[in-house]
């Protein structure tokens, strides 16, 4: 488990030596946030996105997303009663997979108008 904090609000840069994960860190960011052409994230299916294919006994992949959601005044229609919004996209072996906003199921669309209702 990778977590990365200490985002900026205004701006924010990824930097590092090459190998060093930047890339994966956008691949995984791309992959909560619904993209659909894995080509894009250097992968062909879901099962490549688990570690070693699941040959190594692990099953699935998550990526969780985790907003800072204080201020109710920038807080999404629905949301202002949480102090944090998670995103959560699971894939396991086999290709299932799901989406989830603070714990619960989520269809992908419920995700992206979720996206699309913050300013």
């Amino acid at each position: 488990r990778t977590v990365v904090s200490g985002f900026d609000s205004q701006f924010n840069a990824i930097t590092g030596l090459n190998g060093s994960g930047k890339s994966n860190v956008l691949d995984a960011i791309c992959f909560v946030l619904g993209i659909s052409k894995l080509e894009q994230v250097r992968a062909s299916s879901l099962n490549e996105l688990i570690y070693k294919g699941g040959q190594a006994g692990v099953t699935k992949a998550s990526v969780t997303l985790v907003f800072d959601n204080l201020d109710p005044q920038l807080s999404p229609p629905g949301y202002a009663e949480y102090k944090q919004i998670t995103v959560t996209r699971q894939v396991a072996i086999g290709g299932r997979n799901k989406y989830l906003i603070n714990g619960h199921n989520a269809q992908l669309q419920r995700v992206q108008n979720l996206f699309h209702s913050v300013q």
